[in-house]
């Protein structure tokens, strides 16, 4: 792409002046998603609203029951030009909310088995509501716009149920970034971490690679006051989970990248007198660089393998990967940081460190040059390390921080469209 500084789009000021006159509707929408949260792969009514608002727009393309429920809309520009693509994921979490708000979510259902509430304590609802407007935007400008925009809109961005697939990875494998491929790819998160107004940005590696981690301790069954008579695969498991702190703290190469390694549950026995047969254990592996990541695997396979075979103990281990290093294209970031100073004034836009929480937004930045951004939703005058932060019951964003997210996207999008 060069290292040059995209200019400004003719259309900024109307952009600008259509968002503002939105922002009613935006936060309207927003509030009616809150209430109404849909877990992953069962987006169903969240689907629906977004595929009648885009053919109300006149989208030239609108599909639907992509990965399940997504939904790609393309806006083609009266001008010859590019395709840029723009992503919003649609899911809530299993959460019950415990934010006292007239609109707050009081849904229920089945998740892997079990009931739960459910909440949009990730700001999802917010990410929908923002492209809703982006797309209102452009189409409204769709004879001046220089190209054309694909909307891709995702399910499932917080995992699908256990044993189905879902999210960027399917949307790609189904076709969401063909005919016609776009020229990049941009995205934005909501985050308790910055105060409303503020956009955090950061080129290169900015969220991990996140891989769950399965390692079951195969022992002997004994009387708990005959504990010579079998293998303890409880001390066993132990001794791994403690193995398993070596890898980050004495061999791996933290000046490289950050690495985590967390076990974050154990499950084995059912009585206090009984040592058990097994012992499961779960947990999730993080890093920022892919080469780490397969290092790291190899290591944990192979330390909580050599550990229970010293204790006479068998051991199966089963990493499965999920989500890629959430890479922002540096030449890309660099030429979109200006339009991102421009929308939140230069003081505002702000180099965050790494976040080691994960995005499948990375699946299409593998296809296409991608930048991922943050905006902050935590009100004025509250501290954002104090705020309760993004997957808490108690998360809550500031709708000041809509407006902003709608005139970033859009902004984004035709300062690209105009290279």
């Amino acid at each position: 792409m060069g290292d040059i500084t995209l200019p400004a789009s003719p259309l900024a000021g109307l952009i600008d002046s259509a968002a503002q006159a939105l922002e009613a509707q935006v936060i309207a929408w927003r509030r009616d998603l809150h209430a109404h949260p849909e877990l992953g792969n069962r987006e169903f009514r969240t689907a629906g609203i977004v595929a009648e608002h885009l053919r109300q727009l006149g989208f030239d393309e609108v599909r639907t029951g992509v990965a399940h429920t997504g939904v790609v809309g393309l806006l083609k520009g009266g001008l010859p030009g590019p395709v840029v693509a723009l992503r919003a994921d649609m899911d809530g979490l299993p959460v019950a909310e415990e934010v006292d708000l007239p609109f707050a979510s009081k849904a229920t259902t089945t998740w892997n088995g079990e009931t739960v509430g459910v909440m949009h304590a990730c700001g999802h609802d917010a990410h929908v509501a923002i492209l809703m407007g982006v797309a209102q935007v452009l189409a409204g400008l769709r004879a001046s716009l220089k190209g054309s925009v694909k909307f891709i809109f995702q399910p499932a961005e917080e995992l699908p149920p256990e044993g189905e697939e879902g999210g960027a990875k399917l949307m790609i494998e189904e076709g969401a970034m063909d005919q016609p491929r776009p020229d990049a790819v941009f995205g934005l998160h909501v985050t308790s971490r910055l105060p409303v107004g503020v956009i955090g940005y950061r080129p290169g590696p900015a969220m991990a690679s996140a891989d769950n981690l399965k390692i079951t301790v195969h022992g002997r069954q004994t009387h708990g006051a005959m504990p010579w008579f079998g293998v303890d695969p409880i001390v066993t498991a132990a001794q791994v989970v403690l193995g398993l702190q070596t890898l980050i703290s004495r061999e791996t190469d933290l000046t490289r990248e950050p690495a985590v390694v967390t076990i974050g549950a154990i499950k084995g026995g059912v009585r206090e007198n009984i040592i058990p047969d097994s012992v499961e254990m779960r947990g999730t592996i993080r890093s920022f660089d892919e080469g780490m990541r397969d290092e790291l695997h190899e290591r944990v396979t192979y330390l909580a393998e050599a550990i229970s075979r010293g204790a006479r103990a068998g051991c199966t281990v089963c990493i499965k990967k999920n989500y890629p290093v959430t890479v922002n294209d540096p030449a890309l970031t660099a030429q979109m940081l200006p339009t991102l100073q421009r929308v939140a004034g230069a003081e505002r836009v702000m180099l965050v460190p790494k976040v080691m929480g994960s995005e499948d937004f990375s699946f299409f930045q593998r296809v296409v040059p991608g930048l991922f951004f943050f905006v902050g939703v935590v009100p004025e005058g509250i501290d954002p390390s104090q705020a309760a932060p993004n997957h808490s019951p108690r998360f809550s964003i500031d709708e000041r921080c809509l407006l902003l997210g709608v005139r970033a996207l859009a902004q984004v999008a035709c300062d690209f469209l105009e290279r």
